[in-house]
């Protein structure tokens, strides 16, 4: 058997150990040190737009802060991406809010801003405006930012973005991560650079980063003593890992082509089969990082062949792939929460298959994926 070939592991330069040797050398080993306001202000520099962040444990909890200081209480509404992970999703719930489930458009997958303002008027008529929208850059790609924000200013409603997977994306030139009131990205074990867990959270408004260092540090009062007057939380970043993420920084760019290429090989040697199309950038306006490649298998095209059929076909092989996210409205922990929409998203994830991704793809590895879709689709 061949070594398994993973969807996006990480992929490392060899530049990190440079940051952790300085982070032991120094003795940092803690949650503050130089790794972790360095690699703050390099992630900064890459995105522009004035940004400020702070370097947390996960993206989820950068989520659960931004909800946090943006004022969200328990039963208010908060309307979310239906298509996405369910880490977009919980911090709403720790925080006993109801989200309020939004459909995708087919363009990019992402949160479709018909259903977005229906859903924020059904809310309005029942009586409470919803206090925020998280909308997500799914696989890398950027949503229809400029209509989803038009929304939001026109109903005064502030806005998430959960930039998790889409680091190094762009909409209209402009970085994702900077387009929300606050923003999430992540440097999971998985994404485009990894710090092994970690995220960070980014916002133009020095207010909320103050607002968020402080509760990610256990929201200690400003005296000699240990005193707390508020609840906080223990979500800081290590400044060992810090050091992973410093290291490769050096690389991102060269990381996010990988992945690109990575997309146009499969769709040099796939799209033109019967059945098959891809999650593809709208306009030229739209720059996906192509975290993930994603296709559509159409079995009514493909004489049955489903994309259940090329996930296993690729694990025979040794080859991790995956369905499409699951959509919100259809998890069993979420169900009973309003959804608007027409079943886009269960249609995506119904014919949806994410294909290996991982910056380090041989093409000889390319060429083998490709062989095993073709050969189960008859070609």
């Amino acid at each position: 058997m061949n070594d398994r070939i993973w969807i996006s592991p990480p992929h490392l330069c060899g530049k990190e150990l440079e940051y952790i040797q300085d982070a032991f050398n120094k003795n940092w080993i803690t949650t503050i040190g130089d790794n972790i306001s360095g690699f703050e202000s390099d992630i900064c520099t890459f995105l522009g737009e004035k940004e400020n962040a702070v370097a947390l444990n996960s993206a989820t909890a950068a989520l659960h802060l931004s909800l946090i200081i943006l004022g969200v209480t328990k039963d208010d509404f908060v309307i979310c991406q239906d298509l996405t992970f369910a880490a977009t999703i919980n911090p709403v719930i720790y925080l006993g809010a109801k989200p309020v489930l939004v459909d995708s458009e087919e363009d990019t997958w992402n949160m479709s801003p018909v259903f977005l303002e229906e859903a924020i008027l059904d809310c309005i008529q029942k009586g409470k405006k919803p206090k925020a929208i998280i909308w997500v850059n799914l696989y890398g790609m950027p949503a229809k930012i400029q209509e989803i924000t038009n929304i939001a200013k026109k109903y005064d409603i502030a806005l998430i973005e959960d930039a998790a997977e889409s680091l190094g994306a762009t909409y209209y030139g402009r970085k994702c991560g900077t387009f929300g009131d606050i923003s999430a990205i992540s440097f999971n074990g998985n994404k485009i650079i990894t710090t092994s867990g970690g995220g960070m959270l980014l916002s133009k408004n020095t207010d909320y980063i103050t607002k968020a260092r402080f509760l990610a540090t256990q929201a200690r009062d400003d005296v000699s003593w240990y005193q707390h007057s508020q609840i906080g939380y223990n979500y800081g970043m290590s400044n060992i890992v810090a050091g992973l993420g410093r290291g490769q920084m050096h690389i991102l760019e060269q990381r996010i082509e990988q992945r690109r290429k990575n997309n146009q090989y499969y769709k040099k040697h796939l799209l033109n089969l019967n059945g098959i199309s891809f999650q593809t950038e709208p306009s030229a306006d739209f720059y996906s990082n192509f975290w993930l490649t994603a296709i559509l298998v159409d079995p009514e095209k493909t004489k049955g062949v489903a994309c259940e059929d090329l996930r296993i076909a690729l694990e025979k092989n040794n080859i991790e792939s995956r369905s499409v996210w699951n959509p919100m409205h259809l998890q069993p922990v979420f169900k009973k929460y309003s959804f608007y929409g027409e079943g886009i998203s269960a249609k995506l994830f119904q014919k949806g298959l994410c294909l290996p991704s991982g910056s380090n793809l041989s093409e000889k590895e390319l060429t083998q994926i490709v062989g095993i879709i073709k050969a189960e689709l008859k070609y």
